[in-house]
């Protein structure tokens, strides 16, 4: 009997030599090796929901994901359709020691606590047909991560400090009901109107210049800020237009101040600068506001490609976070606001992805927080009659445009680095 158990443990202590090392860790890649890039970051915000951390390796395979390893997570990574690798402690901490490497332009970034996401939209109060083609709500519900939506009530009601993340996205805040007959119904524009008055504005344009004050504040008081399309245009005139009447009487009774233009402070700004406002073309005209706006007449058609800057991971963590992608060049896209006009961005904005003639995603700070604009309405968006219908994320699991939005959406959870450069 003896002798039976001493060869059984030679046997196990045999197979224990031989046997791999054991699995500590998942390494989810995000190079072209990653079978859903989208709904990998749908994989790590749920980790940073449950209390755990996740370390962010920068320039690493695309911006790869590093976790400690749990049953739940490998099976939740099955379950999602991602991409991943169980190593052991020794592989991972190998990787960190060569993203550490002063050499390589790379790092390691953690990730502590999922961001509280809410996202500014009409649905709250309004049918809001058109806001179904909003590219991050559509992101958001395919990569799982949950969400709140507010409108402007909220707003006025100083809510936004409650959250972490806040989105803007086909948006019109200077009270001009999007300048264009497809983006609001006749419902949404109702909406809008008896919130207004709920609030004792006697005009939309002036509850939504309050509404963009507030937006302001929450950003500046340390909230993250992404806007998209005419969000990030429509913010920035309502605060340069601050005090003066820029909406025609075809939206609210009475004319432009004929001096508008002139008065106009772009110190009140927080991207745009030296912009000339559109004329008034009634809410069946053109689509445009300013020509911040460089594609054209609203919803032209872009094409061609705009490429991503690459920024220092260990000296410049913040736009080295925001532009992680498995390529540096991503389809243009069109929106109501296209892309930004070059001239008409301040210089304090960041460019961290442009095209040959325009910007295209800007970065900036403001007091303790950060914002984020990014032109065009859908990254994977095309022209041709299907502008009213959202887009399939199952035929688009590695889109490049659309990771530059979930980059924004786990930017908040980062260990605050400031920009160093």
């Amino acid at each position: 009997m003896k002798q039976h158990l001493t060869f059984l443990l030679l046997i196990g202590t045999i197979l224990g030599f031989a046997a791999p090392a054991r699995s500590n860790s998942i390494l989810i890649p995000m190079d072209d090796a990653q079978a859903n890039h989208l709904k990998a970051y749908g994989i790590a915000y749920k980790i940073l929901k449950d209390d755990q951390e996740v370390e962010w390796l920068l320039n690493y395979r695309g911006g790869s994901f590093l976790m400690k390893y749990t049953a739940a997570l490998e099976t939740e990574c099955r379950v999602r359709g991602v991409s991943f690798e169980s190593i052991s402690d020794a592989s991972a901490n190998g990787i960190k020691q060569q993203l550490a490497n002063p050499d390589l332009n790379t790092d390691v970034v953690m990730l502590q606590k999922a961001a509280k996401i809410i996202v500014y939209s009409p649905l709250k109060v309004s049918p809001s047909e058109f806001e179904n083609t909003d590219a991050v709500l559509l992101v958001l519900n395919y990569a799982e991560i949950p969400y709140e939506i507010v409108y402007d009530e909220e707003v006025l009601k100083g809510e936004l400090p409650k959250y972490d993340w806040l989105h803007l996205h086909h948006e019109d805040f200077t009270g001009q009901f999007g300048r264009n007959l497809h983006r609001q119904t006749l419902a949404d524009i109702k909406a809008q109107e008896n919130i207004a008055h709920k609030f004792g504005y006697a005009k939309v344009s002036q509850m939504k210049l309050a509404v963009a004050k507030g937006i302001k504040d929450f950003c500046a008081g340390g909230g993250y800020l992404f806007a998209m399309c005419s969000g990030a245009e429509t913010l920035d005139i309502a605060l340069a237009a601050d005090g003066v009447d820029i909406v025609g009487d075809s939206y609210d009774g009475d004319g432009i101040d004929p001096s508008a233009q002139s008065k106009l402070d772009f110190g009140k700004t927080l991207a745009f600068q030296n912009f000339t406002l559109e004329g008034d073309n009634g809410y069946r005209g053109f689509s445009t506001f300013s020509d911040i706006n460089s594609g054209g007449r609203g919803y032209d058609q872009a094409g061609g490609f705009f490429e991503l800057f690459n920024f220092s991971a260990k000296w410049d963590a913040i736009p080295a976070m925001l532009t992680q992608n498995h390529t540096a060049i991503v389809k243009e896209f069109f929106g109501q606001t296209t892309a930004f006009r070059k001239t008409a961005v301040k210089p304090n904005a960041l460019v961290m992805g442009e095209g040959k003639t325009s910007d295209r995603y800007l970065y900036g700070e403001l007091g303790k927080g950060q914002w984020t604009f990014y032109g065009g309405h859908d990254p994977e968006g095309s022209r041709g009659g299907g502008f009213r219908n959202p887009t399939d994320l199952n035929l688009h699991p590695h889109s490049p445009g659309y990771r530059l939005i979930l980059n924004n959406v786990l930017f908040p959870s980062a260990k605050k680095k400031k920009r160093k450069t």
